[in-house]
C-alpha cells in the first residue's frame, strides 16, 4: 500500500493524474492532493504536511504534469523496498555526483557516466524542442545508487521522511527541495534510481535566477560535506570537474546580473568544502576579476 502526495495547482492536470495513477499502480493506494492556487505554501511546507498524514509504510511525492506508463508501478515499487531494507529514497532520475558547486541534481561537467541515472520520457514547455526519452544507464542495472534524485516523482519510507522532513525553513518556495531532502538522508539510507518505471513529464523545469537563489541557499547549508558521489574517480579529476564548474557559474552570475557580492559569496561558501584546496578557491577568485577587468569574455550560455 503507498501513500501519495501532490502540490496541485492545475485542476485539468490533476483529475487527469488522479486517472493514471487509478489505471496504472496496481495497489491500494491514498491520494492526498493539496489545492495549492491560493494563498500557496512552498512545496516543502506541502510535502511535509502531506506526509504527516499519510497511512502507509511507503509515500509517493510526485508532481501533477506526469503520466505513468508502467501498469502495477505500485507493485515494483513496493518489492523494491522490500528487497532493499537499506533503501530509503528511489526516483526514476538522479546524479551520481553531487557538486560542491551550487547545481541541480547533477553536474553538467562531471564528465563521468555516474553524471545522470535516468528513464523518463522528457516534454519540454519552457524550450521549444521535442520530447525525448531520457535514458542513460551505463551499467544496465535494475538499480543504480545516486547521491540525488529528480523531485519530479520521489518514493520515501514514510517514516524516514516523517523523522528528517523537507526543510521548510530554508525553502519557502518550489526549487530545490528534492536536493536538500537527499542531501539530509544521504549515509544513512541508500537514494536509488530504478528503470522499470517509465513515466512522461510534461515539463523540463524553469532553471533561472529564482531556481539558483535557492540552490545557493541548499549549497551555504551543504558545502562543508561537498561534494559526494557514488563514483570511484581521483582527487585529480574531482579538482577539474569543480574548476570546470565554479567558471562556468561564475559567469553565469554574471550574465544574470548577480552583484560582486553575492559572487564573492557564493565562492566563499565554496571555500568551505574540506575536500578542495584553497588553489581553487584562489583561482575562482581571479577567474571573476579577470572578467570584470575585461581580460576575459563571458561564455556562459
Amino acid at each position: 500500500m503507498i501513500s501519495i502526495v501532490i502540490c496541485s495547482v492545475d485542476p485539468v492536470q490533476l483529475r487527469a493524474v488522479k486517472a493514471n495513477i487509478s489505471a496504472t499502480i496496481g495497489v491500494p493506494y491514498e491520494l492526498l492532493a493539496y489545492d495549492n492556487r491560493n494563498q500557496p505554501s512552498g512545496i516543502c511546507e506541502v510535502y511535509n504536511k502531506g506526509i504527516a498524514s499519510c497511512r502507509y509504510a511507503i509515500v509517493c511525492l510526485m508532481h501533477e504534469d506526469v503520466a505513468i506508463q508502467t501498469q502495477d508501478w505500485g507493485k515494483i515499487v513496493l518489492d523494491i523496498f522490500d528487497a532493499h531494507p537499506g533503501a530509503g529514497i528511489l526516483g526514476v532520475a538522479g546524479g551520481g555526483y553531487k557538486s560542491l558547486t551550487p547545481s541541480g541534481w547533477y553536474c553538467l561537467d562531471f564528465q563521468f557516466d555516474e553524471k545522470s541515472f535516468q528513464n523518463i520520457l522528457q516534454g519540454y514547455k519552457y524550450d521549444n524542442r521535442e520530447p525525448l526519452h531520457a535514458y542513460h544507464n551505463p551499467y544496465q542495472q535494475r538499480l543504480s545508487e545516486v547521491v540525488c534524485v529528480d523531485g519530479v516523482w520521489i518514493c520515501v519510507r514514510t517514516a524516514l521522511a516523517k523523522k528528517k522532513p523537507f526543510d521548510s525553513q530554508l525553502l519557502k518556495g518550489f526549487h530545490g527541495y528534492d536536493i536538500d531532502f537527499c542531501l539530509s538522508h544521504y549515509g544513512d539510507s541508500q537514494i536509488l534510481v530504478t528503470y522499470d518505471i517509465l513515466m512522461v513529464h510534461e515539463s523540463e523545469g524553469n532553471f533561472n535566477k529564482k531556481w539558483l537563489d535557492e540552490v545557493l541557499k541548499i549549497h551555504e547549508k551543504w558545502s562543508s560535506q561537498l561534494p559526494l558521489t557514488t563514483a570511484n574517480i581521483s582527487e585529480r579529476d574531482l579538482y577539474f570537474t569543480e574548476k570546470r564548474a565554479i567558471k562556468r557559474l561564475i559567469e553565469q552570475m554574471l550574465l544574470w546580473e548577480y552583484d560582486l557580492l553575492s559572487i564573492s559569496k557564493m565562492i566563499m561558501v565554496f571555500g568551505r568544502s574540506k575536500r578542495i584546496s584553497s588553489k581553487l578557491v584562489l583561482k575562482a577568485f581571479l577567474h571573476l576579476l579577470s572578467l570584470q577587468l575585461g581580460t576575459k569574455k563571458l561564455s556562459a550560455d
